[in-house]
């Protein structure tokens, strides 16, 4: 086993810059990373690694997977996730430093440093169902990285969990490891937001790393230092506690999500007094406390992290016995769910108090644009509310896959109901097949082909059912514009009150 005295030491930041520990804590003899491995080809560990690939053209990175279909789509010139940019990174780094492969045990075996990057969901049964992470698969991947390590790992939590789950991957390791193979746990963390994520990767806001502070930990956050160092100023890695690290990430989440549940509640006064959102959302951002971020007014927050974070948070609160914390944040995802009955009772009393037999063009199905990720998309809420309307849903999106529709619909293993919802639902190739004799539009994600500026309108309004309705769940359209055409449009936080001033 190398010690870390015998290791060469690397540049570190200037202590006037440092935001967190101080120069020394860090400013330690530490190995140099030649050889990643990142255990879970999924939305962080693929991206992430595919730009650490790209920026260190010197460490060698492999993306491991159990799932040979992910692997081979990897591979392949049809990625398994979109997002902007990704295709040239990964394509370009590919064969040469960056590799895909199901080879497990070989991927950690000569790993310097090993990303545990899997999922961690929402537990569905058990003590915590409903708001606790299942950290099975962390459990799992901590379990075989002990099992067939021969040598010293430095072992990065990657994956969104909750705090001290480095201290249980750590028990796991050492009480598993092999004789003369160390572990070193880290927290770190990602902040990358879907739709920008490789622009988040190429110049992030920080990075945090979490360690022991002992001089392993510091030695071992010193080498993950170096790698990002690559191409982030060091002023922008930040060091500090494991805890803090892995909360950090929650907390950072639970605030973004509380910014837009708190527009959201904005934009039902705005509804019922005549205010616009856009203009209140506008005022307030000027304020530089504040700033304009995180405040459009829209049908929900979806996405793998907003609502699985704030859970935990719950869960973490009541497990302190934080009942008050607890109930807060819990009211943040109760916001998010009541936008979403709101807007869907919204459409319903326009629609002449019923929505049998209507046919319903849904535009957008991703949790947002620019991703083909459904995870929590607000548009999966509001067709299974339209469902028990009994009205007929024609949805198209242009980059979730028709498989993904289905599956997210249909919940195999949940309800499974895929011979009646193929009998209330159909998946087009085009916003004008969706809007072929609708009654309404209901737009569910911002895509830039929605806008009017994109669509066109006048077509889509000429093949609709009179009245035609167009429901904006993301403050995207010309209101006026439209309702020129003969549109009768309903937007988020605004009201036709203002009608009676004119």
């Amino acid at each position: 086993m190398n010690s870390v005295e015998s290791l060469p030491s690397g540049a570190m930041t200037p202590a006037s810059e440092r935001l967190s520990r101080p120069l020394d804590s860090i400013d330690v003899p530490h190995k140099k990373v030649s050889k990643i491995c990142c255990i879970g080809a999924g939305y962080v560990g693929g991206p992430t690694c595919a730009v650490i690939a790209y920026k260190c053209p010197d460490v060698v990175v492999t993306i491991v997977d159990l799932n040979q279909a992910r692997i081979d789509a990897w591979n392949s010139d049809n990625l398994p996730i979109y997002e902007p940019g990704l295709d040239e990174v990964v394509k370009a780094v590919r064969g040469k430093n960056l590799f895909f492969s199901t080879d497990v045990d070989t991927a950690i075996k000569e790993a310097d440093l090993i990303f545990v990057s899997v999922n961690t969901p929402t537990k569905k049964s058990g003590v915590g169902k409903g708001f606790a992470a299942d950290l099975g698969y962390v459990e799992s991947a901590t379990r075989h990285i002990a099992k067939v390590a021969e040598s010293d790992k430095i072992v990065v939590e990657k994956s969104t969990v909750p705090c001290r789950t480095a201290q249980s991957m750590r028990k796991i390791l050492e009480s598993n490891g092999k004789p003369g193979a160390r572990f070193d746990i880290l927290s770190n963390p990602e902040f990358l937001a879907e739709g920008t994520a490789i622009r988040d990767l190429f110049a992030p806001d920080r990075v945090l790393i979490g360690s022991l502070d002992t001089v392993y930990g510091r030695a071992a956050a010193a080498s993950l230092a170096d790698v990002y160092a690559n191409w982030v100023p060091r002023k922008q890695v930040i060091t500090m506690n494991l805890w803090s690290s892995e909360l950090s990430k929650l907390a950072a989440n639970a605030l973004l999500a509380q910014r837009i549940s708190s527009i959201n509640a904005l934009s039902a006064i705005c509804e019922a007094t005549g205010a616009d959102i856009d203009e209140v959302s506008y005022a307030v951002g000027l304020d530089s406390r504040i700033g304009p971020k995180f405040l459009k007014a829209s049908v929900g927050f979806g996405g793998s992290c907003f609502q699985k974070d704030i859970l935990n948070l719950v869960y973490l609160s009541e497990s302190l016995h934080l009942p008050d914390v607890a109930e807060y944040w819990r009211q943040v995802v109760e916001m998010n769910e009541s936008q979403k009955r709101r807007f869907t009772q919204h459409i319903i009393s326009s629609l002449f108090n019923t929505l049998t037999g209507k046919r319903l063009a849904v535009l957008g199905f991703a949790f947002k644009k620019d991703t083909g990720d459904t995870r929590e998309s607000a548009a999966i809420t509001l067709i299974k509310y339209f469902r028990q309307e009994q009205a007929k849903i024609a949805i198209y999106d242009p980059k979730v896959e028709e498989s993904q529709i289905w599956y997210d619909l249909a919940e195999p293993g949940v309800v499974d109901d895929l011979t009646a919802l193929k009998k209330q639902v159909t998946i087009t190739s085009s916003a004008y097949e969706a809007a072929q004799g609708a009654d309404a539009i209901v737009i569910c994600t911002e895509w830039d082909e929605f806008r009017d500026t994109k669509l066109d309108y006048e077509k889509l309004y000429a093949t609709m059912n009179k009245p035609a309705f167009i429901f904006d769940g993301r403050l995207i359209l010309n209101q006026k514009k439209l309702e020129k055409i003969g549109f009768k449009v309903e937007c988020i936080g605004r009201s036709r009150l203002e009608e009676s001033f004119e």
